[in-house]
């Protein structure tokens, strides 16, 4: 770093995509390899020189992770200079939550307290808190192992509905055939199967039940916002994903974002962020409903998405904010961005080839934006980086986009809403 770069530490927890965007949001900025802590090695922080991944078995849960903290927080301490602790997990972003008051005798923070935290997290929560502040989310039914047991389960809606865990976490370590992180269900007969499954292979707590909202994955919008130390916004920046991942074990997972502006929404998500005094990164999940003409929340992960390097690579760099915000201290004075408000400037992000994107996204106006794009070449990968190449890395990509070309041609099925 040179004498006028900011002096501090950057450490990541995990090693999948969102870390290696992380990495390469403060290599971008700083030109620094970022140290990072997992539980496991995953595909996208392999063969790089941008992250140093330390791997620990069973990192991902206490008490390994509260040991293992420990440990680091006893050499961080007595650090000169600032260590910025940063989740990329809901796990992750848990942990820290938890262990805040101990981690914090080392480390810089940037999350709520773990009472907020359990409330944002927990879907049914979320709701709850969503009606106190009027923010539109898909007509909901809890529904609880006990009523499953008892057979008392109401099934209000109209075919098809949604299903997904109200935990997040604890829904990380079941597995069974046919697991989703999200279903859509066609009929009574699939939905009794599937909640017999959920709860036969060991998830405890409750099920979100919802009407389902007419629309392909071209409906849906992502948005990503900084919250500084002072529970002030100062950075939004939304996305309009344009494809996702087919696979089963992956749906919800976006692979083609193409950013937007939407002034009203931002404004109405700064407010409820800032009432609730929260605190760090955030990533909304939302669909527009058509019926009423409402963005519809899903959830809120309070750590940046998986795609978020869209923020990034259409120039707000995610690093930066964090970074100003306890290091330079220059957030406190700096109004809030709305991101993408000039078209002239923005990029498309991909997780997959032109060539899956132009194949099986739909064909609408903005499909046509994106490949406008893609002939300016205003587009870019959240793993394809031009300081960070190399042959092995060159293979690990191109056999990453031939599964996905295989995951699209086996489970692609187009969806008209």
């Amino acid at each position: 770093m040179s004498e006028t770069t900011p002096k501090f530490t950057p450490i990541l927890l995990g090693s999948d995509f969102n870390v290696y965007g992380m990495a390469r949001s403060f290599y971008e900025l700083y030109g620094q390899p970022v140290t990072a802590y997992a539980a496991q090695e995953l595909a996208p922080t392999r063969f790089t020189k941008i992250v140093d991944v330390h791997l620990i078995p069973g990192f991902s849960e206490d008490p390994v992770f509260f040991d293992e903290m420990k440990k680091l927080v006893e050499e961080y301490k007595n650090h000169e200079e600032p260590v910025i602790l940063i989740g990329c997990g809901d796990g992750y972003a848990e942990l820290i939550a938890k262990h805040k008051e101990v981690l914090q005798e080392a480390f810089v923070c940037p999350y709520i307290d773990y009472d907020l935290l359990k409330q944002l997290n927990n879907k049914e929560n979320f709701y709850q808190v969503c009606d106190k502040y009027n923010l539109p989310y898909p007509k909901t039914q809890i529904i609880t192992k006990q009523m499953v047991e008892e057979d008392k389960v109401i099934q209000p809606f109209d075919y098809p509905v949604a299903l997904k865990p109200t935990d997040s976490v604890e829904w990380l370590d079941v597995h069974f055939e046919g697991r989703k992180k999200a279903f859509r269900i066609q009929s009574a007969t699939e939905f009794g199967e599937i909640l017999n499954k959920i709860y036969d292979n060991g998830y405890t707590s409750d099920l979100i039940l919802q009407d389902f909202i007419p629309g392909d994955d071209s409906n849906m919008r992502v948005l990503n916002a900084y919250v500084d130390k002072n529970h002030k916004v100062k950075m939004m920046c939304l996305g309009h994903p344009l494809l996702e991942d087919p696979a089963p074990a992956a749906i919800g997972n976006y692979v083609a974002i193409l950013p937007e502006y939407n002034e009203k929404l931002y404004q109405q998500i700064q407010e409820f962020l800032e009432d609730i005094k929260f605190t760090g990164y955030a990533n909304f999940d939302m669909k527009y409903d058509e019926r009423d003409q409402t963005f519809k929340l899903f959830e809120i992960n309070l750590r940046q998405g998986r795609s978020s390097f869209f923020v990034t690579l259409t120039g707000y760099n995610l690093a930066q904010w964090v970074v100003k915000d306890y290091v330079t201290d220059e957030l406190k004075d700096q109004e809030v961005v709305y991101a993408n408000r000039d078209e002239d400037k923005i990029k498309l992000w991909l997780g997959v080839s032109t060539g899956t994107f132009k194949k099986y996204t739909r064909e609408n106006d903005d499909k046509k934006k994106a490949l406008e794009l893609i002939e300016q070449k205003r587009y870019g990968t959240t793993f394809d980086y031009d300081k960070d190449h190399n042959f092995k890395r060159w293979l690990l990509m191109n056999w990453m986009l031939y599964n996905y070309r295989k995951s699209f041609a086996r489970y692609f099925k187009e969806n008209k809403g």
